[in-house]
């Protein structure tokens, strides 16, 4: 198999995190989904199979990016959320009361704005459809980065992702916390008003799994844990940051990430501080990426075949 440097890097984060993965989940006797894990695990391994495939034996250096750097990000994500997960049932105290407090003093108050957004139905189910645009955004800018032939780039955007990824579950471990959804209640008419992707109730549910750990784990029923620094901030940092610079997809990115900003508290439950913790999150990402990149510029610059990617 031929990798490039950064694909090289990101390999070698996941295969330790798999490692860790299996020892924890056999050290805390926690029941698996195989097949469900499997067959994620499997579509992650398929692309980067298909992408050393086209590099390798096809010579076409474009798909060969975007297929490997897809398969990776699979791979990442669902063997990143199983780790998350390693660290349930939390050992310190929630830091929630802290968090609203820094909320308070900043005037936010999380049902205050919900009971607002309920006064225009059409307005939140914007929101939620907008708020499930993450994940995609980052496969799209993944795919263009790719057939781009950015690999530098694109790479950059991987380790970005990578290394936020791995600094929200650190903080989090060390600091848990739920976000704002678990601490309040609704009104039934907000909660009929319109479609909330994380409601109160979701938010109960990870209030237990803080206390009593993981039963069963599947990829069907996995949550999002951290509530500061908010990953979905991350993630749109992310798309902001490294959208290439074309004339349609740039202002799809801008615009929908304009609003995301406001669907992060809306539909995702958080504290106004999440999103903040979050920005804070991506500039250190984002500058270690920077850094792991300059470092293995010349490796990249040595590589015959980036000339005619």
């Amino acid at each position: 198999m031929r990798f490039l440097p950064g694909e090289w890097f990101v390999v070698r984060i996941i295969l330790t995190l798999a490692a860790l993965d299996t020892v924890l989940l056999y050290s805390k006797n926690i029941p698996v989904d195989v097949v469900g894990y499997a067959s994620i695990i499997g579509i992650g391994l398929f692309l980067v199979a298909a992408g050393q495939y086209y590099r390798v034996i096809r010579h076409e250096g474009r798909l060969a990016l975007a297929l490997i750097a897809a398969g990776l990000f699979v791979l990442f994500t669902i063997i990143g959320s199983i780790f998350n997960y390693m660290f349930l049932p939390n050992t310190f105290a929630p830091i929630d009361d802290f968090l609203m407090q820094v909320d308070a003093a900043m005037g936010y108050h999380w049902p205050t704005l919900l009971i607002w957004v309920s006064n225009y139905p059409w307005f939140g189910t914007f929101l939620y459809q907008v708020y499930f645009t993450s994940l995609p955004q980052l496969l799209v800018i993944i795919l263009v980065l790719g057939f781009m032939g950015e690999a530098q780039q694109l790479h950059r955007f991987l380790l970005t992702g990578v290394i936020g990824a791995l600094l929200a579950i650190v903080i989090w471990a060390l600091f848990p916390n739920f976000g704002a959804k678990s601490f309040h209640d609704l009104p039934q008419s907000v909660l009929d008003a319109f479609p909330i992707a994380v409601t109160p109730a979701y938010g109960d549910a990870l209030l237990a799994l803080s206390r009593d750990g993981v039963e069963y784990l599947s990829p069907k029923n996995v949550l999002g844990l951290i509530g500061f620094p908010s990953f979905h901030t991350v993630m749109a940092c992310m798309s902001v940051c490294f959208v290439p610079r074309h004339r349609i997809l740039m202002p799809v990115i801008f615009c929908l990430n304009a609003f995301m900003a406001l669907a992060i508290l809306v539909q995702g439950g958080h504290h106004l501080i999440d999103m903040i913790g979050g920005v804070g999150v991506f500039a250190i990402a984002y500058a270690l990426s920077g850094l792991t990149m300059r470092k293995l510029s010349i490796d990249y610059q040595n590589i015959s075949e980036l000339k005619t990617v």
